[in-house]
């Protein structure tokens, strides 16, 4: 995954494009680049590393006479990270420069065959073959656009790109194919980028761009058109609702520990207006039918959350789910039946490269395919039959914490609303949505002590190499989350796993420098954790308990949580686990908001 950002307008190009690639970082940070017209030229400069180094140089060009810019901040795909594989890249002749998000697949077939014309290639990257295929098309079809067009219908996979030509560098020419897309519209200026915050301080109204449209605009002027025949295309306009107050870090050190915090006003918002007279309200799933048997699909930490959700909706709903990794599900045999099944794809960005392929092969089966996500306009918002938005904001941190609160927070949502159509208990269901209009105080109540808690135990553990996270239930995985949260944030060896399988094999991995946190938390599952425990420490492991006050196992060190009914316990543990990560993270000297070799949303494969 990659940032892009273009910029025609009145003001300087090079600074607000910066700008942008600056809100567009979590996107890809091992290299930056910018290219912009200046003195009949076509200028491109690049820097290896984050978006400092590319500033260093840019402080000695004369860049602020350009009105028409355009960046890209990477995360390599092709190519190691290194100046030569930065963007822009430039066609042979010099003429055009072109930024690119995405996967062009056949590109060694089309390389080999501009290599066979002449053409020399200085990168490893599927974006400079790109470049130089429109360069080449453009010999038999002098209009640009129209070899853009023709050029971008022989590269198949997944492209968001930006392109820039150097007898018209006032005009920029941008297409969107399976990668994300926004044209932003101002006054005598437009935009695209990657995501809305990177020209939001200049507009707030926005077309998203679908697969298959071709942009074309000026500073005054702008047409969209299909890819297929450059016909014109008419999207609406939409105005975005929230400002960069919500995107900046608000006082706290890092995104990461802002958005923890927030997860409080994440409760809050997501229970507005869907919660009324003791009934759940989801107009989005009325006109779907109540599954017979669903099918939850999603990667990483959206996989979590759909476990999680599991137990609720088994519990509450008693719709039978089974839950799958995307990658695994778009590549093997699926066993939708059709009649009463239903799809669920969660993925924060709704932008993910294996779950929007998962959605659109149900889809091609005939199943009702249902997106849990939080971005308006996203292609997972688009595509599915209904969607639910989680109504999150913002996540700026690469590693993603209120978004998983949010999904959890919907998926309970979704068990009682289902549970209400299946004639659930009534009393069972006014209890837990009492609890969840409760749950923002509680929180915001409680992390304060949580995170001086999650430093204290970072200090002491922070030499460990290896941790097991445990845990039974609907708390297995939290397990699974927290460890993943470990690894990603302080590149610590950490596997999740459930408590009742350590006998299994993995027990015998434990030793006095191996340590476990295991999740103890008052349920009709706490006597099985802690036998599991005794296990562990038998074989002088050291344990960290999440436990809940008045219910306290024997262990090496006690971390006390509010105690909430199960499964709803799960949002005070969750936030408990991310800050034990970052607080690890953090004392270890790791970057917090933009761990190594991670971006954002994997919006290719």
């Amino acid at each position: 995954m990659c940032g892009i950002i273009g910029y025609t307008g009145h003001r300087p190009g090079v600074p607000v494009v910066v700008e942008g690639l600056r809100r567009l970082e979590y996107r890809g940070y091992d290299s930056a680049g910018v290219a912009f017209g200046l003195k009949g030229g076509l200028e491109v400069i690049r820097a290896k590393g984050k978006l400092a180094a590319l500033e260093e140089k840019l402080a000695h060009e004369p860049v602020t006479l350009a009105t028409t810019a355009m960046g890209h901040t990477r995360w390599a795909t092709h190519g190691e990270p290194a100046e030569r594989n930065a963007h822009p890249h430039r066609s042979n002749d010099g003429r055009l420069a072109i930024v690119h998000n995405g996967i062009i697949e056949n590109f060694q077939e089309i390389k080999a065959d501009l290599l066979g014309k002449g053409y020399v290639f200085h990168s490893e990257t599927d974006t400079e073959v790109l470049v130089n295929l429109i360069a080449e098309c453009r010999k038999s079809q002098p209009d640009l656009l129209k070899a853009f067009a023709a050029a971008l219908r022989q590269a198949h996979g997944a492209y968001a790109v930006c392109l820039m030509d150097r007898d018209d560098p006032d005009t920029l020419l941008a297409a969107r194919m399976s990668a994300p897309l926004i044209f932003g519209i101002g006054t005598g200026e437009h935009f695209v980028a990657s995501d809305i915050p990177a020209f939001l301080p200049y507009t707030r109204q926005v077309i998203f761009l679908e697969d298959g449209d071709i942009v074309r605009c000026t500073a005054g002027d702008y047409a969209i058109m299909r890819l297929e025949d450059l016909a014109p295309v008419r999207h609406p306009v939409q105005t975005i609702t929230w400002d960069m107050q919500a995107a900046q870090k608000g006082g706290y050190r890092h995104f990461m520990l802002k958005e923890i915090f927030e997860q409080p006003r994440v409760i809050t918002d997501g229970l507005s207006g869907r919660v009324q007279d003791g009934k759940v309200c989801l107009p989005e799933l009325d006109g779907l039918p109540v599954p017979e048997r669903l099918h939850i699909v999603a990667c990483g930490t959206s996989y979590h959350s759909g476990l999680w959700g599991r137990h609720l909706l088994e519990n509450w709903a008693h719709i039978p789910v089974q839950v799958e990794i995307a990658s695994e599900f778009r590549y093997r045999e699926s066993l939708l039946l059709g009649k009463g099944d239903m799809v669920l794809v969660i993925s924060q960005s709704g932008e993910t490269a294996d779950t929007l392929a998962a959605l659109r092969i149900a889809r091609e089966k005939g199943v009702p395919v249902l997106g849990l996500c939080n971005v308006v306009g996203s292609s997972i918002a688009r595509e599915a039959s209904a969607v639910i938005l989680t109504q999150a904001g913002p996540e700026i941190s690469v590693a993603s914490t209120k978004a998983m609160c949010s999904q959890m927070l919907m998926l309970a949502l979704m068990a009682l609303y289902w549970g209400q159509r299946n004639d659930g208990d009534a009393a069972e269901r006014a209890r837990c949505l009492s609890l969840l209009e409760s749950l923002p105080v509680l929180l915001g109540e409680a992390l304060p002590a949580m995170h001086e808690r999650a430093r204290e135990l970072s200090r002491k553990y922070a030499q460990a190499r290896n941790f097991f996270y445990l845990g039974r239930g609907h708390c297995f995985p939290l397990a699974l989350e927290g460890a993943l949260k470990l690894k990603e944030l302080s590149y610590i060896h950490a596997e999740g796993y459930a408590a009742g399988e350590m006998k299994h094999g993995p027990i015998a991995l434990i030793d006095p420098a191996f340590p476990s946190l295991v999740l103890a938390l008052d349920d009709e599952l706490y006597p099985k954790v802690v036998s599991n425990m005794v296990e562990v420490k038998a074989r002088q492991g050291k344990v960290i308990a999440l436990c809940n006050t008045g219910r306290e196992p024997d262990a090496d060190d006690i971390w006390r949580i509010p105690a909430l009914p199960s499964p709803l316990a799960g949002f005070m543990a969750l936030p408990a686990l991310q800050l034990f990560s970052y607080e690890m993270a953090d004392y270890l000297g790791k970057d917090v908001d933009q761990p190594r070799n991670l971006a954002k949303s994997v919006t290719v494969e």
